[in-house]
Formats: structure tokens, sequence, C-alpha cells
């Protein structure tokens, strides 16, 4: 058996259902990862990166093409994303990454992108049926995915609304794709977004007040 297919093995069998080892070691480390950020620790950006090269695995064993192209996004955005912290983040005096709001024209380059870029991806999901069994959904998650971790990489507390907003979708959609450990990872993301929500909500209010140097490296 190749390491490949022991990744895709079955780790147990929950409700009728079979967890594959894939999806659950990706969905813990996206779970650890989303924890480090809450933290503002630049580990969040490699954890992050291990989680999607473990869930590219897992969504291509269940067939779901735009899965794994959101993986390899998030893969591609979490390397982009580490460099920021480590050499344009802008931090506080004791060299945390400083957070605070987007300002109007930000959230609006947010959801304007996160809106064309749905319709985008959607299109091509509907033209392509082998990208996506559900495309439209599945074009909303691609593309909230990406907008959370910009905003994560920029400092901004929107980071929180954005995974917010795609846990919504990603908890029904995991459960109907047969990936029932990731729908439970959705759940538990939904908890810990609103508790990071909450502190970088607060941090922000402290950082407005406190001196921040721009483009302190790691």
């Amino acid at each position: 058996m190749s390491a490949l297919d022991q990744l895709n093995a079955t780790a147990f069998t929950a409700f009728g259902q079979h967890v594959m080892w894939s999806d659950m070691a990706g969905n813990l480390a996206g779970l650890v990862a989303l924890a480090l950020g809450w933290r503002r620790s630049i580990f969040t950006w490699p954890v992050q990166l291990l989680s999607g090269v473990i869930l590219v695995a897992a969504y291509a064993s269940a067939q779901l093409g735009g899965g794994v192209g959101k993986q390899l996004l998030v893969i591609t955005v979490a390397v982009w994303g580490w460099r920021q912290w480590q050499l344009g983040g802008r931090r506080t005096a004791d060299g945390q990454i400083a957070v605070r709001f987007a300002t109007w024209p930000e959230r609006a380059a947010l959801v304007a992108g996160t809106a064309l870029g749905t319709l985008a991806v959607g299109g091509l999901f509907t033209a392509f049926p082998d990208l996506s069994w559900n495309p439209w959904p599945d074009a909303y998650i691609f593309v909230g995915t990406l907008a959370a971790m910009v905003a994560q990489a920029r400092g901004l507390v929107e980071f929180w609304f954005a995974w917010l907003l795609v846990d919504i979708v990603g908890v029904p959609l995991a459960f109907s794709s047969g990936l029932p450990f990731s729908g439970l990872v959705y759940i538990v993301y939904f908890v810990l977004v609103l508790w990071g929500m909450r502190d970088w909500w607060l941090r922000s209010r402290t950082t407005a007040a406190e001196p921040v140097l721009e483009g302190a490296a790691a």
C-alpha cells in the first residue's frame, strides 16, 4: 500500500460514514492553524500550508475537483501570508502582529472581489461539472476562503467575519459530500471564529492606542 493509499484509508466509521485519515489529519491541522491565527502566531501559516497539502489528498479521493483547487489555492495564499507577516506585517511595540478593522474602501474591495470571484468560479464549475458536483456552494467556499486568508494576512478583523460566512455553507456541504469529519471541524471552527473575532476586535482597540511598527521582520 502506497503512502497516499494509507493517507486515504479509513480511520474510523461514525454514523455509517467512513472518516479518512487525510480528512481527519488535514482538518485538525486547519483547526490548529485557526487557533494560532487567533493568537497572532506566525506559525499559523506553515500549519495552514500543511493542512492544505493533506486535504488535497482527501478531496481528490472524494473526487471533488473544486475542493482540490481550493486547497491548492490555500497553499499558495499561505505562502504569501507567511511572507506578509514575516516582512510586511504591522506590529505592536511588543512585536506582535497589529490588528485593525478594514477601511470602507478595503471592505468594498473584499466584498466586490468575493462576489465577482464567486460568480466567475461558479460559472467555471457549472461549465465543467467534473470540477464540482455542487458548483455554487463550492465556489462560494473557494472564494470565501481566499478572501478570509487575504484579510488575515493584512491583519484585518474582517478575517473572522469572512470565515463565519464560509462556515455557514461549509458545514452542510461537507456532510453532504461524504466528509463528515470536515463538517464536524467546521462546527468547531464556528466556535473558534466567535472567540477569535472577539479577541481581535478588542485587540484592534488596543492597537489603535499603541505605537505601530511598519514592516518589522519577525
